[in-house]
Parts: C-alpha cells; sequence; structure tokens
C-alpha cells in the first residue's frame, strides 16, 4: 500500500478543509448570498422548464436532453433526498433499463438484459465530474458502499444509454453513468448529517461549502458508516439439510453472522475562476457471509477491503466567443485486499493483495466552424505506471503465480460534430481511436440523426459501437484457480436504437426505445485445455474471448411533473438477450422489469411521501435454475423546513418483507456447497437528520 499516497491526500483534504473552515467561517458576510433554484439546479423543476434542461455527458458539452445523441435519464439531488437513496446501486435501481445484482460483497450493475454475475462491473463507465472512475487492474466500477463519493454529495446523475466509446474509450460498452457533484454555493455554509437503520448501521457526515466574493468556492466534506449487517440464512451451509457430505463447513441452522460493512470517505473540491481541484478518498471494509470460493462459512475474517483515491485538476477557460479549450491532469490510487479463510478445506489462509497507480491528462478543445458546426477535437493519456498483484496462502507460505509487478499505456484521440442538416434535422457524428501498449489499436464511430416532426417531439436513429479492452485480472492475473492469457482482445458491441420523445401537455414526458445489439469476442472464464499446464477437470480456469451474444428489447417510460410538487415516473422494459452459439437466454438477464417512482406533497413545500415499486421477473442461474421474480415497495417520508435548516427523513426498504435473492457468481460444484441464489435484504428502515449551520 501507497502509505506516502493515503498521507498526501488525506493531508490536502483535512489542510484545504481546515483552511477554509478556519479562515471561511467567519468571512461568510462576504459570501455570495442565497440564491433561489434554476432549472439548471435540477432540483425542483417544471416538466415544461425540463425541455430546456442540459445534459453534459452525452457530448461532452452542455445539450438539451431532446438533442442529446443518445438516451438520457437525469436522477436529482432531490430525488435522492425525497426517495432516501443510500447509495448510487439504490439509485441505479430505479433507473430504466437497469437492474443491480448484490453479492453481498460488491454491487453488479445489469443493464438492457446483460448482467453476467460478478462481471466487476467493467461494461459500464462511471464518471465523477469528468473523472474516470473505473480503477485500473479489474476495471471495476464500484457503486455500493464501495464508491468513492457520498451520494449526499451528488447534484445529479445522468445515465446515458448506448455505447460511448466514440468519447470515452474501453468500458462506455453499455452506456456512461456521469456524476455531476454539489459546488459550494449549493451548500451556503456547514451542514452535518446523522443516520440510524436497521442491522446496527449508523452514517454520520459533516459537510462545508460556499463560494466568496474573490470568485473561490470551496466544498469539503467527510463521512463514516458503520453496519453489523443482515443476519442470513443459506439452507446450503445448513449442516441439517446440505446435500454435500464431503464439504465439511456446513454448521448447524445454517446462519451467519459475517456481513459486516464499514467505510471513511473524504471529499475536496476548490475552484478559483477557472482552475478546479477536486480529490477523493474512500477506505472501505465487507465481510464475505456467502462462503464464496470455498472459504469457510460464518468467519468473520473473509473480507474484502477497497482504498481507493484520486487527484484532479481542471482547467476551462473560452478561448473566444466561439471556442472554448478543456484541459485536465489526474492522478489515482487504488488498492485491494482479500482475505479468505479456507482451513475447513484445505488449512490455509490465502490472501490477495493487489495496487494499482495512474496518471494522466486530456485536452479538448469545442468550437463552433461555419456558425453551425460544433466540432470537438480531443486526446487523452494514461500512464499506468502501478499493477502490482500477489496471491498467497499464509500459512503454510505458498506464492500463485510470482510477485507480479506490471506497467502500461493507453493514448487516444477523438473527433465529433454535431451540424443541423435542415431545419428540423440535425447530425452527430464522431470517431475515436485508442492505442494500448497490452493488444493494439481499435477505432470506435458514433452516428446519430435527430429529427423534430413536431413541436415537442424527438425522433432519434442512433448507431455506435463500442469496446471493452481485457483487464489485467484477465490477461495477467495468476492464482490456484486461474492461469494467465496474453493473447486476449478486446471485446466489441455494435448496437442500433430508435428513440422517440414527446412532451404531452405541461406535465407529461414519454420516452420509448427500441434496440438491437450485438457482442462479439465476448471475454469469459473457461477451463484450461491440455495445451496449457494444467488438466481438464483439474478446476484451473483461463479467460477467452469465446462467446457472442445478440440482444433485442424495448424500453417505454412516462414522467409526469406538476407545479403542486406531485412527480412521478413509470417505466418497463422488455428484453431478449441470448448466447448466440447456443441460442439459450443469458444467467441473471430478466426479460421484464418494472419501476414505478411517485412524490407527493403531504404538507406543501414541508412534508413529502416517495413511494418505489420495482419489478424484476424470473432470472436463469449458473446451475440452470431461476431465481424467481420479486417484487418490492419502498416508501419515505422526507420533511423539510418543518424546522428551520432541518431535513428529516424516515425510510422503508422491502416494506412487506419479500423474500428473494439474486443469482450467484459461482459455478455450482458437486462436492462443495455454492449458492444458487445469493438473499437480499429483508425489510429494513433508515432514519436520517440533516441540519444546516
Amino acid at each position: 500500500m501507497n502509505k506516502r499516497f493515503l498521507k498526501g491526500l488525506k493531508g490536502f483534504i483535512y489542510f484545504s478543509m481546515a483552511m477554509f473552515i478556519a479562515g471561511a467561517l467567519p468571512a461568510t458576510g462576504r459570501a455570495e448570498p442565497a440564491t433561489q433554484a434554476t432549472p439548471a439546479d435540477l432540483t425542483e423543476i417544471s416538466l415544461e422548464d425540463l425541455m430546456d434542461v442540459t445534459v453534459y455527458g452525452a457530448s461532452k458539452f452542455n445539450q438539451k436532453l431532446s438533442e442529446a445523441p443518445s438516451s438520457v435519464t437525469i436522477i436529482t439531488a432531490d430525488d435522492i433526498r425525497k426517495n432516501g437513496y443510500r447509495t448510487l446501486a439504490d439509485i441505479l435501481r430505479s433507473v430504466r433499463g437497469f437492474f443491480v445484482s448484490y453479492a453481498r460483497d460488491y454491487s453488479y450493475i445489469g443493464a438492457r438484459g446483460f448482467g453476467r454475475p460478478g462481471d466487476y462491473n467493467s461494461r459500464i463507465l462511471l464518471v465523477v465530474d469528468g473523472h474516470r472512475t473505473n480503477e485500473n487492474i479489474y476495471d471495476s466500477a464500484l457503486i455500493g458502499t464501495e464508491f468513492v463519493l457520498d451520494v449526499d454529495l451528488i447534484d445529479r446523475v445522468e445515465v446515458i444509454r448506448g455505447p460511448g466509446s466514440s468519447l470515452y474509450g474501453s468500458n462506455a460498452f453499455f452506456g456512461v453513468i456521469n456524476i455531476i457533484t454539489k459546488r459550494g454555493r449549493d451548500l451556503k455554509g456547514a451542514e452535518a448529517s446523522g443516520e440510524a437503520g436497521s442491522f446496527n448501521t449508523y452514517k454520520g457526515r459533516v459537510s462545508y461549502g460556499n463560494k466568496f466574493e474573490n470568485n473561490t468556492e470551496a466544498l469539503l466534506s467527510a463521512t463514516g458508516y458503520d453496519s453489523k449487517g443482515d443476519r442470513l440464512y443459506y439452507k446450503e451451509y445448513d449442516s441439517h439439510v446440505s446435500t454435500y457430505p464431503a464439504d465439511s463447513r456446513p454448521i448447524p441452522g445454517g446462519i451467519t453472522n459475517a456481513d459486516y460493512d464499514r467505510y471513511q470517505s473524504l471529499f475536496a473540491k476548490l475552484t478559483h475562476q477557472d482552475i478546479t481541484l477536486e480529490a477523493a478518498y474512500s477506505s472501505r471494509s465487507k465481510g464475505v457471509p456467502t462462503g464464496a470460493w470455498q472459504t469457510d462459512f460464518n468467519e468473520p475474517g473473509n473480507k474484502v477491503m477497497d482504498i481507493r483515491g484520486y487527484v484532479d485538476m481542471k482547467y476551462e477557460h473560452s478561448l473566444s466567443a466561439r471556442t472554448d479549450l478543456y484541459a485536465r491532469l489526474f492522478y489515482d490510487y487504488y488498492h485491494f485486499t482479500a482475505d479468505y479463510s479456507t482451513y475447513a478445506l484445505w488449512s490455509a489462509l490465502n490472501k490477495s493483495l493487489t495496487t494499482g497507480e495512474w496518471r494522466g491528462g486530456e485536452v479538448k478543445l469545442t468550437t463552433r466552424l461555419l456558425d453551425i458546426h460544433r466540432v470537438i477535437v480531443g486526446s487523452e493519456y494514461t500512464d499506468n505506471f502501478r499493477k502490482d498483484h500477489k496471491n498467497f496462502d499464509v500459512d503454510p507460505y505458498m506464492l500463485y503465480g510470482g510477485d507480479e509487478k506490471r506497467s502500461s499505456g493507453a493514448w487516444a484521440a477523438y473527433l465529433q460534430d454535431e451540424f443541423p442538416f435542415a431545419r428540423n434535422l440535425s447530425v452527430n457524428a464522431g470517431v475515436r481511436y485508442d492505442r494500448y501498449t497490452t493488444f493494439g489499436g481499435t477505432t470506435n464511430p458514433r452516428l446519430a440523426l435527430i429529427y423534430n416532426p413536431i413541436e415537442k417531439s424527438s425522433v432519434k436513429l442512433l448507431y455506435g459501437s463500442a469496446f471493452r479492452a481485457p483487464n489485467d485480472y484477465e490477461m495477467f492475473y495468476t492464482s490456484s484457480t486461474q492461469v494467465a492469457n496474453l493473447d486476449l482482445k478486446p471485446e466489441k458491441i455494435k448496437t442500433y436504437e430508435l428513440v422517440y420523445e414527446q412532451y404531452i401537455g405541461d406535465h407529461f414526458r414519454m420516452s420509448a426505445s427500441g434496440y438491437y445489439y450485438k457482442i462479439t469476442d465476448l471475454i469469459v472464464s473457461v477451463e484450461t485445455t491440455p495445451t496449457t499446464p494444467t488438466t481438464p477437470g483439474s478446476g484451473i480456469m483461463i479467460s477467452k474471448n469465446n462467446d457472442s451474444v445478440t440482444a433485442r428489447g424495448f424500453e417505454l417510460e412516462l414522467e409526469n411533473k406538476w407545479e403542486n410538487g406531485l412527480d412521478g415516473r413509470i417505466s418497463h422494459a422488455i428484453q431478449r438477450t441470448e448466447d448466440k452459439q447456443t441460442g439459450e437466454t443469458l444467467t441473471n438477464s430478466p426479460g421484464h422489469m418494472t419501476k414505478l417512482n411517485i412524490t407527493a406533497p403531504v404538507m406543501k413545500e414541508k412534508v413529502f411521501a416517495g413511494i418505489e415499486e420495482q419489478y424484476m421477473s424470473r432470472r436463469r442461474t449458473l446451475a440452470g435454475n431461476y431465481a424467481r421474480s420479486f417484487f418490492i415497495t419502498n416508501v419515505t417520508l422526507f420533511s423539510r423546513n418543518m424546522v428551520e435548516r432541518l431535513e428529516l427523513s424516515a425510510s422503508v426498504y422491502n416494506l412487506f418483507d419479500k423474500k428473494y435473492g439474486d443469482p450467484g457468481y459461482e459455478e455450482p460444484s458437486p462436492d462443495y456447497a455454492t449458492l444458487d441464489t445469493i438473499r437480499q435484504d429483508s425489510r429494513n428502515y433508515r432514519v436520517k437528520l440533516t441540519y444546516r449551520f
């Protein structure tokens, strides 16, 4: 672990907090006065205003939703508060066409029928204020309590569907999740928040933010979280009903209390004129209560630990009335530790240590040519100067694959042009070339035709290709159960989509999307062949470009907003995703999903009730069975200004205590217990209080 980095990052954030709290609080009289929310704030906004709301992540510049070359969903800070969302995973569960599987260690994103169990979220790109957060070892996007940012600091989430490699490169496979954080002016002072909930869960946050006369803006925040976790029962580990006589791990009762979860996070964002300096840090430790990878069941020592941090400096300047310059430098750090106790099987504690460090930059010019073309040209470079991995048994000591230390690099150039082809027809076209030192180059285009046949109506015909570079885990990882494959190629996807968006009257918005995509060279883990040093059937796995997938689907959403504060959103998604070789539906692929969110004022401008309904159809498991369909209800009561500067909310999740599970991520074994489905949380609650000073 890079202690110098951790000390430096923590020191920067703590120093910033001390300087601004000590120096700025006495000067709050010089801060800008509070202003009313504007449409750009996206907190309380009419549907008519929503037509003018801009999205940034679809094209790397602000444009109207109706003009974006993709189907976009925006979740605001107000949505987060009124629906009681606790993590980014909670937010994504509410989004049309998206689903989240929780394996009791990490949360995994599924999109448009594709959600391979345990795939590290490497086919979704997660961006915070323009900063790529997918780390450089597994390419994972962390979205649960392991996410680097407290969701209370989110201003809005832009969910941008479809291939995004023409602008963002690798990982923007099924879409881009663009997080925009709050500004100092959004807090206008100090803020403290406390939460308590089921499973002995507690969370606290302190934040300060403001904007000052010298055009300096600051936001500083620290969060701590601790949860004992749910008390879980798994029949596979109940010695009274276990059908695995060779497995000595099952215990009487099959109950585990090893579901604990703890994290701390820091965030700092300082802006002065054209320069923004941003830093984030999080450290999370999570118990693994599922007996995964043949580890001891109900053993608190089985845990995963993630440390994630970054520093990002951004410069934005208007060179002229037509041309804007954007430049960014960054440094990132990631450390992962896994402790797996396996005494019941082969008497060893297995330990996995992974550390990644990378740095780089981006330069982008946005300009208007001939008054009609909006052209973007940019370039990126990433230096993965540290990618270390070590997997070993502690006692007796045995090292698997050596003490690996690697590095790699990648650069890219991209071009995009948006121009009106006719009065009510515009074209958005772009292309990007990426070059990796590990496998070579790849080129990915995008084309969008956007037609406005009548007022308040948009028809979008979209095509795009994207890629996912093979990550270090797939190419180089060696352990007691896996060997490397240096010949892996990137996965490729081509997507065709038709989107129709219509504003109806003053209060309704409808969106309908039909899509088809094909994935080739999909990387999957298979048993080794006789050409490798091990023999088939030994359980030794290798990653290969073996599969291809096709999918087609349809999504329909209706949204309404009323001046009295009544908001609603209902959606349904139908999808069919299948393995092209076998014709079978993919595992963990629901055929139907329905989402309903309603926020209703109970007391005008003071008390709101939020109701969320989620339905998911059955999903096939790795054992060929099915995780049953489920329907869950979450409710939140949210109040503000009942007492000046005080917000209070109470939420109940899984209100009717539905017993359901997500497909497990381990292949079934005839000798050892594996979880075909992983039980999800029973009914639970949270109470939250926030006070602004």
